[in-house]
C-alpha cells in the first residue's frame, strides 16, 4: 500500500539546522510532484516547498527562501527537506505530500521544535 514515512524531526535551538526525510512506497515515486508542508497549532496547513518529479524545478513560501532547501533522490524514493538558520516560527508538524492529478498521498508528520 502507499506509505510515506517522514522522519528527522526534533528540538533544536534557533539558528541550527534540520533535515527532515520523506521515505516513499506503493507508488510510482518519480511520477509525482512533491511537496512540503506544516502546520503549527491553532493555524492552517501551510505549503512550504515543492519539487517537481524530476526535480527540475523548486519553489518556497517566502517566509523561508534562502533556508530552506527541498530535494529528491527518485532512485532512493525519498524526499528531503534541509532547514537551516531554523527560527521559533519554524516550530510545526512537517508533513510530506505526493501529488498526481487525482491521487493525493499524506505521510504522518514529524515534530519540529524550535526553542532555546
Amino acid at each position: 500500500q502507499v506509505q510515506l514515512v517522514e522522519s528527522g524531526g526534533g528540538l533544536v535551538q534557533p539558528g541550527g539546522s534540520l533535515r527532515l526525510s520523506c521515505a516513499a512506497s506503493g507508488f510510482t515515486f518519480s511520477s509525482y510532484a512533491m511537496r512540503w508542508y506544516r502546520q503549527a497549532p491553532g493555524k492552517e496547513r501551510e505549503l512550504v516547498a515543492s519539487i517537481t518529479s524530476a526535480g527540475g524545478s523548486t519553489g518556497y513560501v517566502d517566509s523561508v527562501k534562502g533556508r530552506f532547501t527541498i530535494s529528491r533522490d527518485n532512485a532512493k524514493n525519498t524526499v528531503y527537506l534541509q532547514m537551516n538558520s531554523l527560527k521559533p516560527e519554524d516550530t510545526a508538524v512537517y508533513y510530506c505530500n505526493a501529488r498526481r492529478y487525482s491521487y493525493d498521498y499524506w505521510g504522518q508528520g514529524t515534530q519540529v521544535t524550535v526553542s532555546s
